[in-house]
């Protein structure tokens, strides 16, 4: 059955975010109600054509609990990526908790690469420029829309 084991028992407040172009970080809650001892453990599957990877990297609480996980060298297609958590407990069945999760959605972009600034006493001002920050999937810079905040005048 789908939804087998203890009502409450699977992960709560899942998501994860891309960040540094190729790191990602998934995290979540255990269970209001699941069974002290409960362990997880969080697989994805990038695309349908690729195998399902286990998090090699997990995070624990105080109590040795699995409550994220940090992925190295991802990558960002153009699928939706599948996240599934699962749990064991030696008391009673968890339920699972699954998700898809279109990967660009939760990037982090870095910042612009090479800002300069160069201003002038005369009436042209400031003139400045930048590069597009680092990312592993846009490819056209003019997807970027930048906004300038100038603090000191």
């Amino acid at each position: 059955p789908v939804f087998a084991g203890m009502n409450g028992s699977a992960i709560e407040n899942f998501s994860c975010v891309i960040y540094n172009i190729f790191l990602m970080n998934c995290t979540w809650q255990a269970g209001r109600d699941a069974p002290a001892d409960t362990q997880y453990f969080l697989y994805w599957q990038k695309s349908r054509d690729e195998e399902e990877m286990e998090c090699e990297l997990y995070i624990k609480d105080e109590n040795y609990r699995n409550i994220g996980c940090i992925f190295q060298n991802v990558s960002i297609g153009t699928e939706k990526a599948y996240f599934l958590v699962n749990g064991s407990s030696k008391d009673s069945q968890i339920q699972f908790y699954d998700e898809y999760i279109d990967l660009y959605k939760i990037e982090i972009l870095t910042a612009p690469l090479n800002v300069t600034a160069h201003c002038t006493r005369d009436s042209q001002g400031c003139n400045t420029t930048w590069h597009p920050p680092l990312t592993s999937h846009v490819e056209k810079t003019k997807c970027f829309q930048y906004e300038i905040s100038i603090q000191n005048k």
